[in-house]
């Protein structure tokens, strides 16, 4: 009973469109009503208690990190690179979109950040090359989901953290799925651009030298993620630890490598750090909160009850789980996702045979994709937005790419050992 008026109250505020995080604490204030057992202030306990992690401070390094990159000049250096790169590709301007999404992918770890700085960047010079709003502003957003599972995307730590999972390993396995995610959005862009003759006569050509050239400018920024991951496996230091050194590695190449950092910008981008972990830090303590009351309630156990019952096997439990993902994903925001839905689904793992650090990936891109779709999709909200698109137009443009998306994550469901060959191999 006090479950159901929990769960009531939460799909109201959902509805009423009150913000993620204190629908969550309402609700979760809410159950106390109906239990003597437990005094109220367990609420501020609970969420207290679930932020007072130094894992945790990953995060915000992450967010430090990726944040201060955006004021050091990379992305220039960046898109001079991607645009090299794919100089000789039909659709040049658009497969810049889709490698430059995987090169940012490794340096910010926010795919609304990645979003929202290429709408603003290549959306108007894809139309002007004669790209329809409507498709450039569905591009970007799609390959703004290549960034969660690319080191060090943050839903890779987050998931770690309440699933209590390595984050190096987690890292490790979400480099091929990107990798294949980005193959396979520059192969759809290939066709899209022949069929409809864009350019598909590229007249600008770069030389080996010029490739050299955009190398050698992107090379410390390339080299990011290579530290981090290498320095989590070898054990010189943890993933909170890599964190930081994130963050001096970014103040380095903005203030002493590339000089393009001033203090007034440091400034200002330390202020919006406060605002983005700030937000994500209120949702990991809203959301332990209602996830103990879960807990409390025996959900997790009742429902790995249901489908061992239910679902007689490991690929029956995919499908169902990548149907029940993403209509979840069209009405609850991501980072919520994964600190509720984590631990309901880590004991049904063990009982299926399934790896977390596979299931990890597989799990981040499914909720991701609901980014895209209505009512609530954040990064659909957010590039519409910017490029001044039509939600209508959005949502007809999109469908290829949801379809792209779920083949992915089925692809990547059912062959382990893309997410699994390099945590495996470099145990």
């Amino acid at each position: 009973m006090a479950l159901a008026v929990v769960l009531s109250v939460l799909l109201i505020l959902f509805l009423l469109n009150v913000p993620i995080a204190f629908a969550l604490i309402v609700s979760t204030a809410v159950y106390f009503l109906f239990i003597d057992n437990f005094s109220s202030s367990i609420l501020i306990q609970r969420m207290v208690g679930g932020i007072e992690s130094v894992p945790l401070l990953a995060i915000i390094f992450f967010i430090t990190a990726g944040i201060l990159m955006n004021y050091t000049g990379i992305t220039s250096r960046m898109l001079r690179f991607a645009l090299i790169l794919t100089s000789r590709l039909p659709g040049s301007l658009a497969q810049v979109n889709v490698v430059l999404s995987t090169l940012m992918g490794g340096l910010s770890g926010s795919n609304i950040a990645d979003a929202a700085m290429q709408s603003k960047v290549l959306v108007p010079e894809m139309e002007k090359k004669g790209y329809s709003r409507s498709f450039a502003t569905v591009l970007t957003a799609a390959t703004s989901l290549i960034t969660p599972i690319i080191p060090p995307g943050i839903a890779l730590i987050m998931y770690g953290y309440v699933g209590n999972i390595s984050i190096g390993s987690l890292f490790l396995a979400g480099v091929l799925p990107g990798i294949v995610l980005c193959i396979i959005f520059m192969i759809y862009v290939h066709f899209y651009s022949k069929k409809h003759h864009l350019e598909t006569d590229n007249k600008e050509h770069f030389t080996a030298k010029d490739l050299l050239l955009s190398f050698k400018d992107a090379f410390f920024a390339l080299l990011l993620p290579v530290i981090i991951i290498g320095g989590i496996r070898l054990g010189a230091f943890s993933a909170t630890e890599a964190g930081a050194i994130a963050v001096f590695y970014a103040l380095i190449l903005g203030l002493v490598v590339y000089r393009e950092m001033k203090l007034k910008q440091l400034v200002r981008a330390l202020v919006e750090t406060v605002y983005t972990s700030a937000s994500i830090i209120i949702i990991i303590a809203a959301g332990s909160a209602f996830a103990w009351v879960l807990t409390l309630e025996q959900v997790p156990q009742k429902m790995t009850e249901f489908m061992v019952t239910n679902v007689s096997s490991p690929i029956l439990f995919f499908l169902v789980v990548i149907v029940f993902l993403l209509v979840v994903g069209m009405f609850i925001e991501g980072n919520v996702s994964i600190i509720i839905l984590t631990p309901l689904f880590m004991p049904m793992l063990a009982q299926y045979g399934i790896d977390p650090v596979h299931f990890g990936i597989f799990f981040i891109i499914c909720i991701s994709i609901g980014t895209m779709t209505p009512p609530l999709g954040t990064i659909m909200f957010t590039t519409c937005s910017i490029t001044g698109t039509k939600i209508e137009d959005f949502i007809k443009s999109s469908i290829p790419f949801l379809i792209i998306l779920i083949i992915a994550a089925l692809l990547i469901a059912f062959v382990p050992s893309i997410s699994l060959w390099l945590p495996t191999t470099f145990k």
